[in-house]
């Protein structure tokens, strides 16, 4: 099964980066779940939500576009023009620090988007983003 990001993907367009949710965004289901467990299986329903959230996300950095998908029946996407990509902050408090996860603030051209938060690994997601931007900028 393909991703939406690579259906997305635009002649001459190559993927640079992935990114994906952590576990640690979904502790509290996965938690829960396991409390609930012995109660008529509820855990698991619990647990099938915290797997189709981590499924259901993609974040990308192309060669052309930051593309960010949520959603496994309602869908929900942005997509931005590396050129247009003013910032890309990064929100690490203590346990985000620890276990290496964190929100990412993506502000483009003349408007701001809301947080995407959870991402395992922000920083690399970050890093491949500006070496993406710079790689943009410099070929046009």
């Amino acid at each position: 099964m393909s991703s939406y990001v690579e259906d997305a993907l635009v002649s001459g367009e190559r993927i640079v980066h992935q990114g994906r949710l952590s576990l640690w965004s979904v502790w509290h289901l996965i938690a829960l779940g396991l409390i609930l467990l012995p109660a008529f299986g509820l855990g698991l329903i619990l647990w099938l939500i915290a797997y189709v959230r981590i499924q259901s996300t993609e974040l990308a950095v192309t060669s052309k576009r930051l593309i960010v998908k949520h959603g496994f029946v309602r869908r929900s996407t942005i997509e931005i023009n590396i050129g247009k990509v003013e910032s890309i902050q990064v929100d690490q408090e203590m346990l985000g620090r620890l276990f290496n996860f964190g929100t990412l603030i993506i502000s483009g051209t003349g408007t701001s988007h809301a947080p995407i938060a959870g991402i395992k690994d922000p920083m690399a997601f970050r890093k491949a983003f500006i070496e993406a931007q710079d790689g943009f900028h410099n070929a046009g």
